[in-house]
This record gives structure tokens, C-alpha cells and sequence, in this order.
């Protein structure tokens, strides 16, 4: 029963620390798909665009 709460732990804490992780490196896919043969302009308010 320890391992198992001591295996729980660990995957809730790894779980934090990789989406505080991935929320830092995260982009939007405007500027993420945007390359200099691309006409991506002001996305606005659709799907893709920020919040």
C-alpha cells in the first residue's frame, strides 16, 4: 500500500511540474505555424487566434 501511494504522488507531482513546464514553452498556433511563405495575418477573434 506504500508503494502504491508513494507511485501516486510522484505521477501527481510529475504531472505539475511537466504542465508548469509546457505552459512556459507553449505557443499559439498563429505564431507557432507561421514561417515567411505564409499569409497569416491578425488572426482576430476565430478559433486559432489568442484568447
Amino acid at each position: 500500500m506504500k508503494s502504491f501511494l508513494a507511485a501516486l504522488a510522484f505521477a501527481v507531482i510529475a504531472a505539475f511540474g511537466v504542465s508548469s513546464v509546457l505552459d512556459t514553452i507553449q505557443q499559439s498556433s498563429s505564431v507557432a505555424y507561421t514561417t515567411s511563405g505564409a499569409r497569416v495575418g491578425d488572426p482576430g477573434k476565430n478559433l486559432i487566434g489568442p484568447n
